[in-house]
């Protein structure tokens, strides 16, 4: 059983003075693909749905605790197969009509229609059964799934609660006033927002919300430096040195984000490559001392300029529970490199690295065309791997192509690319560990696990998705990534930290290493007419 009755606390502790007005300026990367909360799958409409959809709970993007919002408080039991809420009351939706347990009822049958395909219903599909809702009062919604859902709570996070009566109408500080396709989406503030601040106002402190459709960073920097837009989201390194030379108040560096750099070696069974080199990339030593001879620390203060850290494993400690504080970062080990490979039969030979049956040992390393960080990060590994007689040709590829050949032809040797755990609970990334997932990227869609070590992670993934203790699942997943951590997969090379940038003129910002990065905190966001006083 699992009780939840938690405070607001800080989240509305605003001071009474907070001001009320003005209008928040930053950009989006493209149109929304959609604005129904329900269908959403891509960052722009996620953007939307986060500023304008009322959530039964919230997790802080700070201390990463789950806080009441729409639910005063919840209650999880049947083994984890149900959860009932209690519901706020005098709450209303921004056309002024009532907030009920009705139209969790009708948010909740809508969300896991099959017919619908949301995305957001996904994870909550633990069976093939809809779930059963009770709707025992207007006040109490009990929801009862087929199977047990693990980390239930945290999935209502992002199912915004929808009227029964009124498609437009929202539950969240703003909602949508105008969209022009390519140009802008404008948010207006709701009037009957449910919170308020210490004195007893509603908020949220801003009038409105212009949010300027920009693929183009450069310009996006442009506005930023006009005061055109009041922040940047996400800030690259070079910009965030630029920034802070020009005003140290503008930047923020929240420390370690969710986001990683990781290369992997393809070992694809149906892929075309030669098997000698297929037998490299399955070599657990071969791939360990690969990633010896990579100098994670160079890649962080020369790509980063200092702002990412070599990464210990696949969970970033941005991931405050979940991560396993235990691993440390590879070591750069150059003599141990060497040991491993020469007890697998490799050899040097001048400057050139041979296997045991006399093939020079090279590969290609594909990454996506125009990001200037990887292709830093690929040069910068071509010459670590010299040093242990291993030639590496960079490919750089448009992003279709390299999607292409990871998924479909699977004709590439090794590959560098991010990766964002956009989900803090380790379920979200059964798409990545189970040997039968698409997304099981140096092997997909395995017909059952190729080595040992792959089944065991199987199991371990199936027990922590099944496990309701919080404590047992996280000693599951610690196994977890120690497994990955040895066995290397993936080789994690640095985990990036969260940079953002804010105009003086806002107040009550509170940078996180979680999106949404720079305004999760929208209802308490103000923006002042002067840049008097402290943000």
């Amino acid at each position: 059983m699992n009780y939840k009755s938690i405070g607001l606390g800080l989240l509305c502790a605003a001071v009474s003075f907070g001001q009320f007005g003005g209008e928040l300026r930053f950009c989006l990367r493209a149109d929304p693909k959609t604005f129904d909360p329900l269908l959403v799958d891509d960052d722009n409409s996620e953007a939307v749905r986060y500023l304008t959809g009322g959530v039964l709970l919230h997790v802080n993007r700070v201390s990463q605790e789950f806080t009441p919002e729409l639910a005063a408080s919840w209650k999880v039991d049947l083994q984890g197969r149900r959860i009932t809420f209690q519901l706020r009351h005098d709450v209303a939706f921004s056309d002024g009509t009532a907030f009920s347990s009705a139209d969790v009822a009708y948010t909740i049958t809508k969300l896991m229609d099959p017919k619908l395909h949301s995305p957001t219903a996904d994870p909550f599909r633990s069976s093939n059964d809809m779930p059963q809702i009770a709707t025992t009062a207007p006040d109490t919604v009990a929801i009862t799934f087929g199977a047990p859902v693990s980390g239930l709570e945290r999935l209502f996070d992002q199912v915004a609660i929808i009227s029964s009566h009124s498609p437009k109408a929202v539950l969240g500080p703003f909602l949508v006033a105008d969209y022009k396709p390519g140009v802008e989406v404008l948010l207006s503030r709701n009037p009957h927002y449910w919170k308020k601040d210490s004195a007893g106002r509603r908020l949220p402190y801003l009038d409105r919300i212009h949010l300027q459709i920009q693929e183009n960073r450069d310009m996006e920097l442009v506005k930023f430096r006009r005061g055109e837009v009041d922040l940047i989201n996400s800030l690259d390194p070079e910009v965030f040195e630029q920034l802070s030379h020009q005003s140290p108040s503008m930047v923020a560096d929240a420390g370690a984000s969710l986001e990683s750099e990781m290369m992997w070696f393809n070992q694809a069974a149906k892929s075309p490559l030669p098997a000698y080199k297929k037998a490299w990339f399955a070599n657990q030593q071969f791939r360990r001392a690969v990633s010896e001879a990579i100098h994670r620390e160079d890649i962080a203060k020369v790509v980063y300029k200092g702002h990412a850290k070599p990464s210990e494993g696949p969970i970033s400690p941005a991931n405050k529970f979940w991560v396993n504080a235990a691993l440390k970062p590879h070591p750069y080990d150059i003599a141990s490199a060497l040991h491993r490979l020469e007890q697998e039969g490799f050899h040097r030979r001048g400057n050139v690295l041979y296997d045991r049956d006399g093939h020079a040992v090279e590969f290609s390393l594909a990454t996506n065309a125009g990001n200037r960080s990887r292709e830093q990060m690929a040069a910068m590994i071509q010459q670590d791997l010299q040093a242990i007689g291993i030639k590496v040709t960079v490919a750089a590829l448009d992003f279709p192509s390299l999607i292409e050949r990871m998924t479909q032809s699977f004709r590439y040797e090794a590959c560098l690319l991010g990766l964002t755990n956009l989900d803090l609970d380790p379920s979200a990334q059964m798409n990545v560990w189970l040997s039968s997932a698409e997304n099981h990227q140096w092997n997909p869609s395995e017909p059952t696990p190729a080595t040992p070590w792959e089944a065991q992670i199987d199991r371990l993934m199936r027990a922590q998705a099944s496990e309701l203790n919080a404590a047992k699942r996280k000693q599951l997943f610690d196994q977890v990534q120690q497994i990955v951590w040895e066995q290397e997969p993936f080789l994690y090379l640095v985990d990036k930290n969260s940079l953002m940038a804010f105009s003086p003129l806002l107040r009550n910002v509170a940078p996180s290493a979680i999106q949404p990065r720079s305004y999760w905190n929208i209802d308490l966001l103000q923006k002042s007419t002067t840049l008097a006083g402290s943000r």
